[in-house]
C-alpha cells in the first residue's frame, strides 16, 4: 500500500453527499456535524445564526419569491440560502420591515450575508463529504 493511498480520505456515496448538502443548508453546521467536524459545525452555526438573528432583530427586509426585478430575485436567493432561518423569518414576520432607517437596511444586509455564508458552508461540507477536502 503506497503512502498516497494511505492518506486519501474515504469517499462517501454521492447520495450521502447530497444528504450532507441538504442538512448543511437546512440547519447551519449540521452537515459538518454529520461529518464529525465538531469545531467547524460549531463555528458555522454560531456565525450564520448570529448574522441571521441580528438581521431579524434589526427588522431587515426578508425577500419573497415574488420578485419584481433582478435585485429582488438575488435578495430572495441569498435569503433562501439561510435555510431554516428563512422559513422561520417568513413565518414570524408580524411587523413590516423597517428599511426607512439605517438599522433596517443593515438588517437586510445581515440576513442576506447569513444566507450567502451558509451557502459557502454547504459547499465546504460537500467538498469534505466527496473527499476533495479534508
Amino acid at each position: 500500500m503506497s503512502e498516497e493511498s494511505a492518506k486519501a480520505p474515504p469517499v462517501l456515496h454521492p447520495a450521502l453527499s447530497l444528504l450532507v448538502a441538504v442538512a448543511a443548508w437546512a440547519v447551519p453546521g449540521l452537515g459538518h456535524l454529520l461529518l464529525r467536524r465538531w469545531g467547524r459545525a460549531f463555528v458555522y452555526f454560531l456565525g450564520v445564526s448570529t448574522f441571521a438573528l441580528l438581521g431579524l432583530a434589526l427588522r431587515g427586509h426578508v425577500f419573497s419569491l415574488q420578485a419584481g426585478d433582478a435585485f429582488e430575485l438575488l435578495g430572495f436567493l441569498s435569503n433562501l440560502g439561510a435555510g431554516a432561518y428563512y422559513f422561520v423569518a417568513k413565518y414570524l414576520a408580524t411587523a413590516a420591515p423597517d428599511v426607512s432607517r439605517a438599522a433596517g437596511d443593515y438588517g437586510t444586509r445581515f440576513f442576506a450575508a447569513a444566507g450567502v455564508l451558509n451557502l459557502l458552508c454547504v459547499l465546504d461540507a460537500v467538498d469534505i463529504a466527496s473527499g476533495r477536502k479534508e
